[in-house]
C-alpha cells in the first residue's frame, strides 16, 4: 500500500532549527512542508494550509506560550508533536492534557524527527479513535436508557410487557424508517409534555 505524502506545518520562530527538523522531514520523504516562524495569527495559518501533521519547536518555551501552543493543540484536532528544549513536570500534564501527540525535551536531532512524526500520528490515530469509541458507547448508553424509560411508559399507559413495549417501538420504528432511539425519545417528550411526572 502506498502511503501518501503529508503536509507537514513546522512551527519554529528560530531559523536554524527550523532548517534541521524540515531537512528531516525532506530526507524521510515528506516533500510538503510549509515553515513558519511567527506564530501571530497561527490559527488562522494552519486554516490555511490544513496540514496533517504539526510540528512545534519553542526553544524556550514560557508559561504562556506553552498554554497557547497548548489551547492550540486542542482546537486544531491533528497530531502534534512538540519540541522543547527543557521542561517541567506540570508542562509535560499539561502537554498531554490537551493532546499534544509527541512531547519531545532536548530531543532535536534531524534523525530523530522521522520516528518522533511517526509517533505522533500513530498515537494521534489511536488517542482518535478511543475516543470515537467511547462516545458510541457513551451514545449507545444514552439510547439504551431512553429506550428503556419508553418502555416504562408504554408498559404503563397500555399495560403491556416489557417485551411487548420493545416489539412496539420496533415496529414503530421500521413503519417510519427511524431508529428505534429516535422513537423512544419522540415518546419520553411527548409522555413529558402531556404529564410533567414523566420527564
Amino acid at each position: 500500500m502506498i502511503r501518501k505524502s503529508l503536509t507537514v506545518l513546522v512551527i519554529d520562530e528560530n531559523h536554524i532549527r527550523a532548517s534541521i527538523i524540515e531537512a528531516g522531514l525532506r530526507e524521510a520523504g515528506h516533500e510538503q512542508v510549509t515553515v513558519v516562524h511567527d506564530v501571530a495569527g497561527i490559527a488562522r495559518r494552519i486554516a490555511e494550509i490544513e496540514p496533517d501533521v504539526i510540528v512545534i519547536d519553542l526553544e524556550n518555551p514560557n508559561r504562556d506560550m506553552l498554554e497557547n501552543m497548548f489551547q492550540l493543540s486542542r482546537v486544531v484536532k491533528r497530531p502534534i508533536a512538540m519540541f522543547v528544549d527543557r521542561s517541567d513536570q506540570a508542562s509535560i500534564e499539561a502537554a498531554v492534557e490537551a493532546g499534544v501527540s509527541a512531547y519531545v525535551v532536548d530531543g532535536l536531532r534531524q534523525e530523530r524527527v522521522k520516528p518522533i512524526l511517526d509517533m505522533a500520528i500513530s498515537r494521534f490515530n489511536a488517542f482518535s479513535r478511543m475516543a470515537r469509541e467511547l462516545e458510541e458507547a457513551r451514545s449507545e448508553l444514552e439510547d439504551r436508557k431512553v429506550v428503556d424509560r419508553a418502555k416504562g411508559i408504554l408498559m404503563r399507559s397500555r399495560g403491556l410487557s416489557e417485551d411487548a413495549a420493545y416489539t412496539l417501538l420496533r415496529k414503530t420504528a421500521m413503519n417510519q424508517n427511524r431508529k428505534i432511539s429516535e422513537i423512544a425519545q419522540s415518546l419520553v417528550t411527548a409522555a413529558g409534555l402531556l404529564d410533567p411526572g414523566e420527564s
